[in-house]
Parts: structure tokens; sequence; C-alpha cells
């Protein structure tokens, strides 16, 4: 017959002063956003702040695709015919590490149906691998597009332009959003012959740059040509708005 093992005393003391502990410890808590006194006066404003940049780096996205009647045939075409991309763009200088996979896909491929068949013919598997490039020298890039191109790529999604020091043009556009509004709360507390107090609340929405996207159709024909692609980045332009509350404070 077994008998329960005793439970040794300092064992269960142990025991409870954990679970004394642990009860004890408050719930973290965030700390709550400061109210304004509904019955203080004050002053509300707006302001917007805008900064162009000219855009310092750039994402290329290149396609390749085939088709094949097998998903296996369709792919193996495909990784080949990447890799010879991937080597051109490789040779002319940009790091393996800057060409990262941006989607893969593979889809069976339908034709028009038979004459007198309702079902739509099975062409094929289609493969579509898309990878992006970045691009810090956007001089280069119309040259590198076109040696994508030749080297298999037969299609060009985008082109997309950036800003790789972002945040020093935000916090431009939060300064002139942030004096913008408390000129308007200068000029608004003129007006009313007030004086302006301190700020009870502050908030802010930026937006991020407006990205420039340049589309391209499946470019087979580029091989034809002798002079290199015109690419001309556009500015990037970065808003910022903040509402500021001000305090108008009493008369003496």
């Amino acid at each position: 017959m077994l008998h329960p093992r005793p439970v040794r005393p300092w064992i269960l003391t142990a025991l409870l002063l954990t679970g004394m502990v642990a009860a004890a410890q408050p719930a973290p808590v965030s700390a709550p956003r400061p109210q304004v006194d509904p019955t203080a006066r004050t002053i509300r404003v707006e302001g917007t702040g805008e900064v162009k940049a000219q855009p310092d780096e750039a994402f290329i996205d290149l396609a390749v695709e085939t088709l094949a009647p097998t998903a296996k045939a369709a792919s193996e075409q495909n990784a080949k015919r990447m890799e010879k991309v991937i080597a051109a763009l490789t040779s002319a200088g940009i790091a393996r590490r800057e060409i990262q996979t941006r989607n893969y896909a593979v889809y069976p491929d339908y034709g028009p149906p038979a004459p007198n068949e309702t079902e739509p013919k099975l062409r094929g598997y289609r493969v579509s691998n898309v990878v992006s490039v970045h691009v810090t020298e956007l001089s280069r890039v119309g040259s590198l597009l076109d040696q994508a191109l030749a080297a298999g790529a037969n299609r060009v999604d985008q082109v997309r332009f950036g800003l790789s020091r972002q945040d020093a043009v935000q916090g431009e556009a939060l300064r002139q959003a942030v004096a913008r509004a408390r000129k308007s709360a200068e000029v608004l507390a003129a007006a009313l012959n007030v004086k302006l107090g301190a700020v009870l609340d502050a908030s802010t929405v930026t937006e991020p740059p407006r990205l420039y996207p340049a589309n391209f159709a499946m470019a087979e024909m580029a091989d034809a040509r002798a002079t290199t692609t015109p690419i001309q980045p556009e500015e990037q332009t970065v808003q910022a708005k903040v509402t500021l509350i001000f305090l108008i404070e009493a008369a003496k």
C-alpha cells in the first residue's frame, strides 16, 4: 500500500511566501494622457509643415516570369534566368545583400476553351519571381535596368525613390508645423486682447514621404535600344501636422 509523501513545512512556507509576493506586485499601468481642465479658457490651433528633399536611394522591382507545361519545368527555367539577372547586377557592383526577394508565385495558366468545350484549357504553369534591388547611386538606375533586362528580366514592376535620412526631414517638417501653430496662436491672442499662456496639450501627425513610382510594362524591346533608359527622380515631400492647445492666462 502506497502512503502519501508528507509535505515538508519549509516547502509549504516557501510556496505561501511566493504566492504572497506575486499577489502583492501591482499590475503595470500606462501613464494617463493629461486632461485639459474643461473650465479653463484655451486657444486651440493647428499648424502644418512641409519639406521637400531630393531622394538619395531607389528600389527597383525586377521580375522574371516563365511559362512551361509543368510547374517544375517553369520553376527551373525561372531559377536559371533569375540567377543570370542577379549575376549581371552583382557584376555591375550591386552587393548581393541589396537584392531581396519581394514576391514568388507559381500558378496555372489557362487559355480559352477548345471548340465545343466549356472548360478553359490548361496551357501550363507560370512562375513569377520578383526581386527588389536597393540602389544608392541614382545616376545608375537607368543603366542597371538595361543590364537586368538584357540578362533575362522580362518585367520591371516599379521604381521607387526614397530618403535614407527620413527622420531628419520629418523633424524639420514638425518644427515648421509647431512654429506655424504658435504663430497662429499669438495672432489670435493679440486679436482677442488676451495673454497667451503655456501649452496644455500637443498632438501631431507626420505623413510619410510621397514615393515616386515609375511603372513599367513588359520590356523585351529594351535590348534594341542603344541609349540608357532615362530615369528622373522626383522630389520627396514630407508633411507634418500639429495641434496645440494654449492656456489663456487670467487678467491681473
